[in-house]
C-alpha cells in the first residue's frame, strides 16, 4: 500500500472528539462571497452581513440565507420583501459596517426598489444598497428551522449583475478573486500533463491580444 494513503487512513476522521472549535475551523475552509442583506424597518434602512446565502431552485426562482435567531433581522425578514446583496472586494468595509462594526465616516450609497405584494395589494419598498457586483429583491417564500439559525428563502422578483470582482471569505479573512482556473488546463506539456496556472495567464492573454 502507498506509504501517504496509509498515513491518511491510519487517522481517522472521529465524530466523537469534534468540538464546535474544530467544527467552525472545518466550515473556514469553505470560500464563500459576502452579502449584506438589506431591508426597510419604518423609515429606516437596515441590513446584516451574512455569508450563508445560496441559490435554491431556478422554477421559481429561490435564494437561501441563513440567520441567526437572536439576529434583529431574523425577525424582520419573516414577513418582508428584502434584498441581497453580493459586496464587491473593495467593500470590506461596508461588510464590517453590516456586521455591526461601525465605520463612522463610511458613507453608504443606497437605491430604492418598489416591490407590488400580490396577496395584500400594497406596495412596499426594498432599499438596496448601491455599486455592489449583484443584487437580488426578494419576496418572502418560508422559513425553515435551522438549530440555532433560522432558514429563509425569498422569491427571485428582480435581479441585477453589475460589473467588478466579488469579495471572498475564507479561512476568517476577507480575500479577493485570483485567476480563473479554467486559464490552466488551456495549455498542457508535450506529454499531456497540465503546466503552471501562471503559464494559463500568459497564454490567455496573447488571445485576447490576438482577437483584438
Amino acid at each position: 500500500m502507498d506509504q501517504a494513503l496509509a498515513r491518511r487512513v491510519s487517522v481517522p476522521i472521529s465524530p466523537a472528539t469534534m468540538g464546535s472549535r474544530e467544527f467552525r475551523r472545518c466550515l473556514a475552509r469553505f470560500s464563500t462571497g459576502v452579502t449584506v442583506v438589506t431591508y426597510q424597518d419604518g423609515d429606516n434602512a437596515r441590513g446584516a452581513t451574512v455569508n450563508s446565502f445560496t441559490s435554491v431552485s431556478m422554477d421559481p426562482p429561490l435564494v437561501l440565507v441563513s440567520l441567526a435567531r437572536q439576529a434583529q433581522a431574523c425577525t424582520a425578514l419573516r414577513d418582508r420583501p428584502f434584498a441581497v446583496n453580493i459586496l464587491r472586494s473593495d467593500q470590506m468595509n461596508i461588510a464590517f459596517q453590516f456586521a455591526g462594526r461601525v465605520q463612522p465616516r463610511l458613507r453608504i450609497g443606497w437605491e430604492t426598489v418598489v416591490v407590488d405584494d400580490d396577496a395584500s395589494a400594497r406596495r412596499t419598498t426594498v432599499p438596496v444598497l448601491a455599486d455592489t457586483v449583484a443584487v437580488f429583491v426578494c419576496r418572502p417564500w418560508c422559513q425553515h428551522d435551522g438549530g440555532d439559525h433560522i432558514l429563509h428563502l425569498g422569491e427571485v422578483i428582480g435581479a441585477e449583475a453589475r460589473p467588478g470582482d466579488p469579495l471572498v471569505f475564507t479561512d476568517g479573512r476577507f480575500m479577493s478573486t485570483g485567476l480563473p482556473l479554467l486559464d490552466g488546463p488551456l495549455v498542457l506539456s508535450l506529454d499531456g500533463r497540465p503546466v503552471p496556472t501562471w503559464l494559463g495567464a500568459v497564454h490567455r492573454l496573447h488571445t485576447v491580444a490576438e482577437v483584438g
